[in-house]
């Protein structure tokens, strides 16, 4: 993957106003202090990390049918394909074409705030999706609690395997994500389950990466006893066919079966769950991604700003150390207990 130097993003810093403020009311009211004449007309611009997961596959997905449902213009997406550089480029190509608001998913937290640099010269509203950018101007980040993503998948292979070697594939920690999950994975077994060792594979989000360095781990420790996935969309497959590939793909209730916990909630993952290849997922929600950024784009063009609280689709909204407000929307751990719940995003797409 693509990285923008620390010198390039401190410098694009320098242009960059501090976090948004924001005041009005959690309870999604009008403030009345948006622009005049402000109407949530216009075209918005919707830029996606990459297509290579069946997560953001499915984002995409959603991401016209949630737009025409929250009444947004919005312009056929644009991949970024994993390059936070040319993350900047799509921002500003989206700009040049007039468009009102953005919807980004960013790559890299630091970097993103040269795009939000750009759109707040042109006073264009930005929605962030999924990652949370470290500084920079934003109406709203849409995402879930990822700490909560590695205390439920700490928590699930704590009560699972009494003791021994675990496995955490990590993010990009350049993500606020991948970091978030990792060290909230990391501190909730080192408090909680003293006689777990925790081995770690940075993956950086890639798929060959994490099948690679899971392979060399696997001849170093083939006593592992769990493995938590940080991204199922690009590490399930890679991580069960080396497990495969070795012998040690054995279902749940086998002797020698590694506990495997997921993150991402995509219809591969419950079929893995039904298989029982794996464990459990925290199912990462696609679906209210897609249209909770639609929802607070619209917002943000019409001048509306919210506060932290509760709002009323079963979230709650938080300000971030930088200042900047996320809305945590609800992630629910998935097993075979619920994994065929209809209500689960996973099971209403194909």
């Amino acid at each position: 993957m693509v990285r923008i130097s620390p010198r390039a993003v401190r410098a694009a810093a320098v242009a960059v106003c501090g976090a948004l403020v924001l005041t009005a009311c959690g309870s999604t009211e009008d403030s009345g202090s948006g622009s005049a004449g402000a109407d949530g007309s216009g075209k918005v611009g919707v830029i996606l990390p990459l297509l290579t997961s069946p997560f953001w596959q499915s984002y995409n997905d959603y991401v016209p049918k949630m737009a025409e449902s929250e009444g947004v213009d919005a312009l056929k997406t644009v991949n970024s394909n994993s390059d936070p550089s040319q993350q900047i480029t799509d921002i500003n190509n989206q700009l040049n074409q007039g468009v009102k608001g953005l919807v980004v998913a960013p790559l890299d937290s630091a970097a993103i705030e040269a795009g939000l640099d750009q759109a707040e010269r042109k006073n264009v509203p930005v929605v962030a999706v999924d990652v949370a950018p470290e500084k920079g101007k934003v109406a709203m980040v849409v995402r879930a609690n990822n700490v909560a993503y590695g205390e439920k998948a700490c928590e699930y292979l704590g009560q699972q395997v009494p003791s021994g070697k675990v496995v955490q594939i990590m993010g990009d920690l350049a993500s606020v994500n991948g970091r978030d999950r990792s060290e909230a994975f990391r501190d909730c077994i080192k408090k909680n389950y003293p006689d777990l060792t925790v081995l770690e594979i940075p993956a950086d989000w890639e798929s060959d990466t994490a099948a690679s360095k899971l392979d060399t781990l696997l001849n170093a420790n083939p006593d592992i006893k769990g493995i938590y996935l940080q991204a199922g969309g690009v590490y399930l497959a890679p991580t069960l066919q080396t497990l495969r590939s070795k012998g040690m793909l054995k279902k749940t209730g086998e002797e020698g079966h590694i506990t495997i916990v997921s993150n991402d909630g995509i219809p591969q993952e419950y079929d893995a769950i039904r298989k029982g290849e794996i464990d459990a997922t925290v199912s990462q929600p696609a679906d209210l991604y897609a249209k909770y950024g639609m929802y607070y784009i619209k917002a943000a063009m019409e001048g509306k700003t919210f506060e932290p609280g509760p709002t009323d689709h079963g979230s709650e909204i938080v300000k971030l150390p930088s200042g900047i407000l996320e809305d945590q929307l609800p992630a629910p751990l998935v097993t075979k207990d619920n994994v065929d719940d209809p209500e689960l995003w996973g099971n209403t797409v194909g």
